[in-house]
């Protein structure tokens, strides 16, 4: 085949993408175990927000933001599932993806907002203790561990491939985790009249808040910034392609991120002397699937010597 073939720009999609399908296997099962830990956690981080006001407890409040950024966390797989049902149309060739990463971005900049009041009125209170109503305070942490404990086992006991299934476990162990913080600082001001305990635990909380929040907020700005996914090399990745059979230069190498678990990619090579320069598209295109799970990819093969005199 004669070189001018490769003058000629060809494309491949890998097989896991054919037909410009980008949206996710939605599990009916375990989106409806998902929304049901939805409502158990938004409920009751409204009465555990209520509850901590009445028993004066910024620990409970700390816990009731943690537990409504998971909330959000789990509204946000709750999206991802009804997103991957929307159909692609000529305006939206990559369909709504991008919603769930504005959605996360606005909730971890109101969690940061949350954050920096908690951290605030900690330090007032540590200078200054103020009366906590404990009893209170521990029946509302016990509903809590008891609502988080139900969560868990309904995710628990849900499809552990679904990535959307495990990411809400996580957040719901996290809330677990601080509904038994609630309880111990409860215990611990009933039998000391240690009031410090509460500002303290919820500058714990907070630390729980802000990791996720910040989480959120910097994980959304590099989707939206289309910056390169995190674990892939550009320049690695460049080099890794010209030990390729039949490939004589590579340049032009961009990733970057769809949806939690799908990557696109654009390459341009040429072909070595005699190569078949169809045959690079599948070669490429597979390779980088099977070595860096990108699951679509598009390849450009250009003349020989044209990317040499060309940068990325």
């Amino acid at each position: 085949m004669g070189e001018d073939m490769g003058s000629a720009p060809e494309h491949v999609h890998t097989e896991g993408d054919l037909g410009h399908q980008h949206a996710t296997e939605v599990t009916q099962s375990n989106e409806r175990r998902i929304r049901l830990v939805f409502l158990l956690t938004a409920g009751y981080a409204l009465v555990q927000a209520i509850g901590g006001w009445i028993a004066g407890s910024l620990a409970l409040i700390a816990d009731a933001g943690h537990m409504i950024s998971d909330s959000a966390a789990l509204l946000l797989a709750l999206v991802a599932y009804r997103v991957a049902r929307w159909p692609i149309d000529a305006q939206r060739t990559y369909g709504f993806h991008r919603v769930r990463v504005l959605a996360a971005l606005a909730n971890g900049a109101t969690l940061l907002l949350l954050v920096a009041w908690i951290a605030w009125e900690a330090v007032q209170r540590i200078n200054q203790p103020a009366e906590i109503l404990a009893g209170p305070m521990l029946i509302v942490a016990t509903i809590g561990l008891l609502v988080n404990l139900i969560g868990a086992y309904a995710l628990w006991s849900g499809d552990s491939g679904d990535s959307n299934l495990r990411g809400a476990l996580l957040h719901v162990v996290g809330d677990l985790l601080g509904s038994i913080g609630a309880i111990t600082a409860a215990v611990g001001i009933m039998l000391t009249g240690w009031a410090i305990l509460d500002p303290l635990l919820s500058v714990l909380v907070a630390g729980l808040v802000i990791r996720s929040a910040w989480g959120l907020v910097s994980d959304s700005i590099r989707v939206l910034l289309q910056a390169t996914p995190k674990g892939i090399d550009a320049t690695e990745i460049e080099a890794s392609l010209r030990d390729l059979p039949g490939i004589a230069e590579v340049g032009h190498f961009h990733a970057w991120t769809l949806t939690d678990e799908s990557i696109i990619a654009t390459v341009h090579v040429s072909a070595d002397q005699g190569a078949d320069p169809l045959s690079l598209p599948p070669l490429v295109a597979s390779w980088l699937q099977e070595t860096r799970g990108i699951d679509h990819v598009t390849v450009q093969v250009d003349p020989r010597g044209s990317l040499l005199t060309r940068h990325t």
